[in-house]
């Protein structure tokens, strides 16, 4: 018999919102591989993979239905959302989408799946859980990146790269509540939540800048940028993540600290969330190849566990995920995975 409840923490944003509590059940990272077909499930308790999910090539975004029945997958090869039955890992259903799609995520209640859509015009496709639906496309201005729901449930917040604009979505009424221009495209985000569950801040990564800019939910306006550290040492990748070069950032389940990466840096750093000081770092494995400069692991998204012990960082370029013990700052495992791992979320069943 299925646990009674489930509750879904997002790497981007709904982990923000508060620290679950450490006797929290069933725990799971899940991994999208976006070069290969399939899914990997990692148990957090052994950092082993215990479960793969196969047949859907190019998966992208991951996220969970509220009663840990189903996993929703947006599908880049065939511009659907692929929903998955969680126990079995067999395919239910394929949504048709309007067009390409980027990331994804589930509403707080849990009735809505919001997808963003990375094709000119832009896009943010609504799906109802409930049918299995396309139910709604709303228009917006320009491609989409990535899609977040705030803590509170009230917005979805989605990013352009070709626009540098933020666009935040009132789900009441599913239209633009407001946007933001900013000077650069809009990568990950994180969102942080106040004591009372409302939006406090948004973290953004951009193209071209190895840190994060910080947004005033309340002001609508971009506050500062914070610049990552400069490299100790040179790191090998491709020429096409120079555009993206800090990838990957997630607010701690306990709201302490923020957890950045970075590809040329081939690191993760970590600040406090009270002042945004640097508190700490941890270097992510690299590969050394006779005539090359270490090659950099690409790190990608961000997840943790829900009682904030431990981070895991996807490692696009090695085929694996890094697991960092947060209070020590130390890696502690590196879990082979599939072909270009990108996408990373935890579930969390109670």
């Amino acid at each position: 018999m299925r646990p009674a409840s489930l509750s879904t923490l997002s790497v981007a944003f709904t982990l923000s919102l508060t620290a679950l509590s450490a006797d929290a059940g069933l725990v799971r990272i899940y991994i999208t591989n976006s070069a290969g077909d399939s899914i990997h499930v990692i148990d957090p308790a052994t950092n082993k993979v215990v479960q793969e999910i196969k047949g859907i090539e190019a998966a992208h975004g991951i996220g969970f239905a509220t009663d840990g029945s189903k996993v929703y997958v947006s599908n880049e090869a065939d511009s659907t959302l692929d929903v998955f039955d969680r126990e079995s890992g067999k395919l239910i259903k394929q949504i048709k989408l309007s067009d390409h799609p980027n990331n994804i995520a589930v509403t707080k209640n849990g009735d809505r799946v919001v997808v963003a859509i990375a094709r000119e015009p832009g896009a943010l496709d609504i799906i109802d859980t409930a049918t299995l639906t396309l139910k709604k496309t709303i228009p917006v201005n320009g491609r989409l990146h990535n899609v977040y729901v705030t803590p509170d449930g009230r917005y979805a917040v989605m990013g352009s790269i070709p626009k540098k604009l933020i666009t935040v979505v009132d789900l009441a009424t599913e239209q633009i509540a407001w946007e933001l221009k900013l000077d650069l495209g809009v990568r990950p985000m994180t969102i942080e939540a106040n004591d009372d569950g409302s939006t406090k801040r948004i973290f953004v990564q951009m193209s071209d800048f190895n840190g994060f800019s910080v947004v005033d939910f309340a002001t609508r306006k971009e506050v500062t940028k914070v610049k990552l550290p400069e490299p100790a040492a040179e790191f090998e990748t491709d020429s096409d993540r120079a555009t993206a070069p800090s990838h990957g950032i997630g607010v701690a389940p306990d709201r302490k600290t923020l957890w950045v990466t970075s590809i040329p840096n081939n690191a993760v750093y970590v600040y406090s969330l009270a002042d945004l000081s640097l508190v700490g770092q941890v270097a992510l494995p690299d590969t050394r190849l006779p005539g090359h400069k270490p090659l950099s692991a690409v790190a990608n998204w961000v997840t943790f566990t829900p009682d904030s012990q431990t981070v895991y960082i996807s490692n696009a370029s090695m085929r694996s995920v890094t697991a960092i013990d947060m209070k020590a700052m130390k890696v502690v495992a590196t879990i082979p995975v599939g072909e270009v791992p990108k996408r990373i979320n935890t579930m969390v069943m109670n």
